[in-house]
């Protein structure tokens, strides 16, 4: 058995095609987000990935819509969302396929 911590990885991802990651693979990322009230992420989109967001603990505003614990909220290659912490956040994130450089701002501009 092998032990690690979250704070092991680059904002929470701990596995996909990038390092540091417990499990190399492009067939999916996933991560542990941790977000205090107020945090805010851009609007943005991924070319090829789905993005599956799991609300495990708190409240998210994301489009303009409010999200509670227990929501799940699948984002399809195209849609762009924003992303607000309305209360201290824990999200379970997943990214199918894993995809290098595959998330743009509005516009194309790569993020």
């Amino acid at each position: 058995m092998k032990i690690h911590s979250i704070e092991e990885f680059k904002g929470g991802w701990f596995i996909g095609d990038f390092e540091p990651n417990l499990l190399h693979t492009q067939m999916f990322e996933a991560a542990v987000k941790y977000y205090r009230a107020g945090d805010v992420d851009k609007k943005h989109y991924h070319k090829v990935a789905t993005e599956i967001t799991v609300v495990v603990s708190g409240t998210v505003r994301m489009n303009g819509k409010i999200y509670d614990e227990g929501t799940v909220i699948v984002m399809e290659p195209g849609e762009a969302t924003d992303f607000e912490a309305l209360t201290d956040v824990r999200n379970v994130v997943i990214k199918v396929p894993s995809v290098k450089g595959d998330k743009y701002e509005e516009g194309g501009v790569p993020c």
